[in-house]
């Protein structure tokens, strides 16, 4: 996945370190290969997307994969400040949950999330889900 031959930036908010490295692994698998950064609550995610002490000159993401269940910060909450701040309010977000609630479903697309994938257990069809985020 390119941007006018540029790798894309993704920012993966996740708390589990399990779910971390099963991405890095399917995104490996799947040949994609762009730079993923990790940021494991959502206060680390601000931090980041606003470049602030360890992430001071980190690279605005093109895309954020963003888990709801986080701490210190909620992943609703993190997609919420996202929307009301004028310089990231353009970044796609796609939730990535093992949540398939329908409330939080709902939510989410009510604070205007791209899409909302729930983790899917089969490492096969979690390849099958990242690429689709590379065609994203």
């Amino acid at each position: 996945m390119t941007i006018i031959g540029k790798p894309i930036e993704i920012l993966l908010v996740e708390d589990n370190e399990g779910d971390i490295g099963l991405i890095e692994e399917v995104f490996e698998e799947a040949k994609i290969r762009n730079k993923l950064h990790i940021a494991e609550n959502g206060e680390e995610a601000m931090l980041f997307l606003h470049g602030k002490k360890k992430f001071s000159g980190s690279q605005r993401p093109d895309i954020i994969l963003l888990d709801l269940n986080l701490p210190k910060k909620d992943g609703r909450e993190v997609l919420r400040e996202i929307r009301e701040d004028y310089d990231l309010e353009n970044i796609p977000v796609v939730i990535l949950t093992t949540s398939g609630n329908e409330k939080d479903v709902l939510r989410t697309y009510d604070l205007h999330a791209n899409a909302y994938i729930t983790k899917p257990l089969d490492f096969n069809q979690f390849i099958k889900v990242i690429k689709s985020i590379e065609n994203f």
